[in-house]
């Protein structure tokens, strides 16, 4: 994640360390990309600037978008695990300087294929004793084992609550909600007396979590006819999500037997598993957003995270591959309520449910993410929009004749008023052939826009028309 043009004056220290590195400009991007791998790998964060040289002097660096992108493509392309960086334009002087600041929990990066660590101010390889070293030392560190700044006032006790009786309710979990404290302990989500990043991302509704979801006129995201983003725990985005595509999916009714059966088009299984599997899988260092997109001939549900390193969904669907989960934590809590029903498992599952009924799946890995892609059939969705697009004229229609009504009802009772000013309300609707509230309500809407108005009392009064 990058934002461009902060103009700020900041001091920067004027030595390189083991935590920070110039570099003259953006022509030594790929020896950045090293230093920034070799902090990760010493202390996992940093910073590196471009338009600095290495004693400090400032000497500018030339901005742009396409700068700022290349900075940003390059460290995400070419370190791995990936890394998504904050990058920044700020200001020195009257120069510009550009600020990379990286984080990561990873036990060991690569950078190019290669290991490297930072000593005093300068990168050099890893042997591979020392690799092996480090992933010893780092083993069990990862993100969602990361203790969080949120506090235990900040737990949605009612969704911790509604969790506990799930997952009693399943058969998995044999103890009661007795406090948040208690429980957040027994499932594993406090760590030295604090909140785990996991706990957050699953029972806080303020954390880094986010799903986009919208609706698309064609095959690609050029118009959009419906958008929406939420924010919340992951079982509230989970069930935003599949509400999401619930709604904005094709039905068909089955009348062949007793009773008629709405069904589908990809099945509700398959587009729920499809959902969990992103919420629960994805990389929560990665600053993008969940996505659900539907386009006229296919829906789409984006995970910001890749598959294990050298596997492919090939091989789990053939299910022989043991359950690798990022998030072992959260896959855990998710598993005691069934939303995950089997380690391992998922992608095969959504294969053959969509094998069942008829639908053409896909899973495609992106460069930083990775896609469950359901095919719909065009004639369905075109009859749709077609209905969609007769119900919208059907309703012009009838609201042309409401207003047409209207309009006949109002010059109705303009012309008794005229004929009689102490007319009644009540011989007002037998004349027009209304309702005394029918005539209250147009008695009232012709007062507000000062074509009649009352002369006296209720009893006794009359009305008089202003506009004729």
């Amino acid at each position: 994640m990058f934002y461009k043009g902060e103009s700020c004056k900041v001091k920067i220290r004027k030595s390189e360390s083991e935590i920070m590195e110039f570099k003259k400009s953006t022509s030594e991007l790929k020896e950045a990309v090293i230093d920034i791998c070799a902090m990760l790998n010493k202390h996992g964060k940093g910073e590196l600037y471009f338009g600095i040289k290495n004693n400090g002097e400032v000497c500018g660096q030339l901005t742009g978008f396409a700068t700022i992108r290349d900075v940003s493509r390059s460290i995400t392309e070419n370190i791995r695990p990936v890394v998504y960086p904050e990058i920044k334009v700020i200001k020195k002087g009257k120069m510009d300087v550009i600020k990379v600041l990286f984080s990561g929990m990873a036990p060991l990066y690569h950078a190019y294929g290669r290991a490297y660590i930072r000593t005093a101010d300068e990168s050099r390889l890893l042997t591979p004793e020392e690799q092996a070293k480090i992933l010893k030392t780092k083993s069990g560190s990862t993100w969602e084992t990361g203790l969080s700044d949120k506090k235990l006032k900040d737990v949605n006790q009612a969704a911790l609550k509604e969790y506990i009786k799930r997952a009693i309710g399943a058969g998995r979990l044999n103890f009661k909600y007795s406090s948040s404290v208690a429980v957040l302990k027994k499932l594993g989500l406090i760590k030295n007396g604090k909140l785990i990043k996991a706990a957050e991302i699953l029972f806080c509704n303020e954390n880094s979590g986010e799903l986009k979801a919208a609706v698309f006129a064609g095959k690609d995201k050029i118009t959009f006819l419906d958008i929406s983003q939420y924010k919340g725990n992951l079982f509230e985005l989970l069930q935003k999500g599949v509400e999401y595509i619930k709604e904005h999916m094709n039905w068909r009714a089955d009348l062949s037997g007793q009773r008629r059966i709405e069904i589908p088009e990809v099945p509700i299984r398959a587009v729920t598993e499809a959902v969990v599997n992103s919420l629960c899988h994805r990389d929560y260092e990665n600053p993008e957003a969940n996505e659900i997109a539907f386009y006229k001939d296919r829906i789409e549900i984006y995970n910001p995270g890749l598959f294990p390193e050298n596997m492919k969904p090939e091989d789990y669907l053939k299910g022989n591959e043991p359950s690798r989960p990022r998030n072992i934590v959260m896959a855990g809590i998710l598993y005691y309520s069934k939303d995950i029903e089997k380690w391992g498992s998922g992608l095969k599952r959504i294969s053959e449910d969509c094998a069942q009924s008829g639908v053409k799946v896909e899973f495609q890995q992106t460069k930083t993410g990775s896609k469950t892609i359901f095919y719909r059939e065009l004639q369905k969705v075109a009859e749709k929009t077609r209905e969609k697009t007769r119900e919208k004229t059907r309703e012009k229609t009838r609201e042309k004749t409401r207003e047409k009504t209207r309009e006949k009802t109002r010059e109705k009772i303009l012309a008794l008023l005229t004929e009689n000013p102490k007319i009644t309300a009540l011989e007002i609707a037998q004349s027009a052939g209304i309702t005394i509230k029918g005539v209250e309500w147009n008695i009232k809407k012709l007062k507000d826009e000062n074509i009649i108005t009352r002369i006296g009392p209720d009893k006794g009064g009359y009305w008089k028309v202003l506009i004729k």
